[in-house]
């Protein structure tokens, strides 16, 4: 009986690829993954030979060899350190010179003074302050300093366009505002501290000779567990001297892959919070468009955090890690410092681990019942911070040397739509796209541009088509079906990240 009603199945399907004029021979046949199923998430759809396969950017000889410089011992001998202050509560005390956030940060400036020493001037080594007033309702019990401790890196090329990492080095307890008792906050965040250091210590002797095309500032930043007080003084301040920031990499809890549920996965992988519209900072009628048009997922953070994956798919080998984007703000109802950039109108991002231990986060330092409670050191996996080192400084260090993100990329609504009026061209009435740019202000570090494009269910980029430096051109491709973005690629190979698509009339731009 099977049989025959196979045999009836194959009949029926023959007669209609054979039914005249409307179906042609068809020797397709779906394509089916280990449990049997059709690969119906594979997100395959719609095939088409418009450029090539988008294969991930490869990174040069020398930054691979700096990846390799990233020190597991030296992220434990930070981490250490930083936990031996007892505690860094925002509101600790400044007066001890080694106990409390005083002595934290006063450590902090002179090891990166120390660190920069092999850039002969080019790092500008500073801690900024502000007095943040007590707010008992955030856990500031007293007023205080909120100073950061960070190293600015001037740009050779572009010093306005600016890369931010931050990572917070004050901690707390379950009672937000005892700024008494100890709070080691090793993995929150004194992990992300040692990546800061890391990154200076790594990159001073190689700006003394070469320093990057953008600028790049690295800050150990005060306040976050209270109101991201020092996230935001660095973020406004930035925005009030008109700099452009095009990236905030922000570390917050990046010190273990083994917490439960374990899969040995987890300890090669990170994840990368990237928000949304909900942050853009654009006038509400254009965040309407975006949404409207299907470029909700397409935000200069989930941009930043494309980037970042594909930059380190490019150098797995090197950085032995995966990268894990997410399309949140960051976790369940929690935040971070990146949220300060993003509120600035600054594209940002949050890397953290892909399980967080809460026995072990925000927590007392206690054994209760028997279970051991209390974020110190000895639940800090230093390789893994190392790793995560490794993607931070293959990100930044790549995206500083690479042309600036486009901008004012944009594509007709006329054109591959239905006919306005009986003198309509014809042409117009295909499933294309037609889009355009600007190239104005030429960047010096730009060879071609490239769109690159990905079926809507697909979250990276599928292919690439190679542009050269017109501002125009069309391509066969229904703008239902996918999502297209724009980008540069720089004379020595390096890749900005990709930049939206927004809808606009033809006549702003010419037919």
């Amino acid at each position: 009986m099977r049989s025959l009603l196979d045999f009836a199945g194959l009949l029926c399907t023959a007669i209609l690829i054979f039914r005249p004029g409307v179906f042609a021979l068809s020797d397709y046949s779906p394509t089916f993954g280990s449990n049997g199923f059709a690969n119906w998430g594979s997100a395959t759809w719609p095939p088409s030979s418009v450029g090539v396969p988008l294969v991930p950017q490869t990174t040069d000889h020398e930054t691979l060899e700096l990846l390799k410089q990233v020190d597991p011992k030296r992220i434990q001998s930070t981490i250490q350190t930083l936990v031996n202050f007892g505690t860094r509560h925002t509101a600790s005390g400044t007066m001890s010179r080694t106990r409390g956030i005083g002595a934290a940060r006063k450590w902090l400036l002179s090891e990166m003074t120390e660190l920069a020493k092999p850039s002969n001037g080019v790092m500008n080594v500073s801690m900024p302050c502000y007095f943040q007033a007590a707010q008992a309702s955030s856990g500031m019990p007293i007023e205080a300093d909120v100073c950061n401790v960070q190293v600015e890196i001037k740009g050779a090329v572009d010093s306005n366009r600016t890369y931010v990492y931050t990572g917070h080095y004050d901690s707390r307890r379950l009672n937000n505002s005892n700024n008494m008792d100890d709070a080691p906050g090793a993995d929150d965040n004194a992990s992300a501290v040692s990546i800061a250091l890391e990154l200076v210590r790594i990159l001073a002797p190689v700006v003394a000779k070469n320093p990057p095309a953008a600028s790049i500032i690295i800050a150990a930043v005060a306040g976050e567990e209270q109101g991201l007080y020092g996230s935001n003084f660095l973020a406004q301040t930035l925005k009030n001297a008109s700099v452009n920031v095009q990236g905030n990499f922000n570390d917050d809890i990046v010190g273990s892959g083994s917490n439960a549920p374990f899969d040995p996965q987890n300890q090669h992988t990170v994840r990368i919070f990237g928000a949304g519209t909900d942050y853009l900072t654009l006038p509400a009628r254009v965040i309407t468009e975006i949404i409207a048009t299907g470029y909700q997922d397409d935000t200069p953070a989930r941009h930043l955090g494309r980037y970042v994956q594909e930059v380190n798919a490019g150098a797995a080998s090197v950085t032995d890690m995966d990268v894990a984007l997410i399309y949140k703000p960051d976790r369940f109802h929690r935040g971070g410092d990146h949220e300060s950039f993003l509120k600035a109108g600054f594209p940002g991002i949050r890397f953290t681990e892909p399980q967080e231990d809460f026995y072990h986060q925000h927590q007392d330092p206690r054994t209760q019942d028997g279970v051991i409670y209390g974020d110190e050191i000895e639940y800090v996996d230093f390789n893994y911070t190392a790793r995560v080192g490794r993607v931070n400084l293959l990100s930044l260090w790549s995206i500083a040397n690479a042309p600036a993100t486009p901008s004012n990329f944009t594509f007709d609504v006329n054109i591959g739509f239905l006919a306005s009026s009986l003198t309509t061209p014809a042409d117009y009435l295909d499933n294309i796209i037609k889009l355009y740019w600007n190239t104005d202000p030429v960047d010096p570090l730009l060879d071609y541009y490239e769109i690159v494009w990905r079926p809507m269910s697909s979250q990276q980029w599928a292919h690439t088509v190679n542009v050269g430096t017109q501002t125009t051109t069309r391509l066969p491709i229904s703008k239902d079906n996918a999502v297209f973005e724009l980008r540069a690629v720089g004379k020595n190979g390096k890749k900005s990240p990709a930049t939206y698509a927004l809808a606009v009339e033809s006549e702003y731009f010419g037919s």
